[in-house]
């Protein structure tokens, strides 16, 4: 039995954050523990309120996941603050994680952002460097870059100063692209697109932390990046085109679409 640990916000109404982390890493038939960093009252329409945890209970969820059940993949998504950022990424290197995939949830659907600079900073200089693969979207990465992001062209340029500082895996997604819908995988100096179809689907609640879980089984598994990513896209895929409609906004995907 493969282990992975979800580290990330909780949301209520059960679309995104850990709750689509556990769902995800379930049906993957893998054993799924969470780290909560923060309670979310939210749902399909926006997010009406964030209670942070404390950065010590924060190492204490983890200390008793590391010391007992050891991970074979973590996936990191909300972090709300530098202090909880930080413990995280000490964490992470005194138990040596394997396989990191982080999703900088750094931006809401509506544009505004969910990190302050000072965290932003953190982010950048603590935990993105042990991450195995980032997974930002345009928004985000241009949150890291300062680069406007509205073409292909603008997501190699972002992913190149990313890379500045960043010698890992560097996934750019394309969703919010007018031209298309295809992700940029980055490393080395190197592209390499995934292609896809634009999927008409306008619930799409919790894509990001789907797609982040996905590829952190995949690595679990011992698969290399580009056969994880491709396969966690083609679950993406699935659960999007199941045409699942809950809620009065933008409503989560079917996670178990294939049982």
């Amino acid at each position: 039995m493969k282990k992975v640990l979800t580290i990330a916000g909780s949301d209520c109404s059960g679309g995104a954050g850990i709750q689509a982390d556990i769902k995800t890493i379930t049906v993957h038939r893998m054993y799924a523990m969470s780290a909560i960093t923060a309670l979310t009252a939210q749902n399909t329409t926006g997010v009406y309120g964030i209670l942070e945890a404390d950065k010590d209970f924060v190492a204490n969820q983890m200390d008793c996941i590391f010391q007992d059940i050891y991970p074979d993949a973590v996936k990191i998504g909300m972090v709300s603050n530098a202090e909880i950022i930080k413990i995280i990424a000490d964490k992470l290197k005194e138990y040596n994680a394997q396989n990191i995939v982080l999703d900088p949830v750094m931006v809401a659907t509506s544009g505004s952002k969910l990190l302050n600079d000072d965290a932003i900073d953190t982010l950048v200089n603590n935990l993105i460097p042990l991450a195995t693969v980032i997974t930002p979207n345009t928004r985000e990465a241009e949150c890291l870059t300062d680069i406007q992001i509205e073409t292909k062209e603008d997501m190699e340029l972002a992913a190149k100063k990313i890379s500045e500082k960043y010698k890992g895996y560097i996934l750019i997604k394309g969703g919010h692209l007018k031209e298309c819908s295809d992700d940029l995988l980055f490393v080395n100096g190197v592209s390499y697109w995934f292609e896809q179809e634009n999927i008409q689907n306008d619930n799409t609640h919790g894509t990001g932390c789907t797609l982040s879980s996905a590829i952190a089984c995949n690595l679990a598994k011992g698969l290399d990046i580009v056969e994880s990513i491709k396969n966690a896209k083609e679950y993406i895929t699935g659960a999007l085109k199941a045409n699942l409609n809950i809620g009065k906004g933008s409503g989560p995907l079917m996670h178990n679409f294939n049982i």
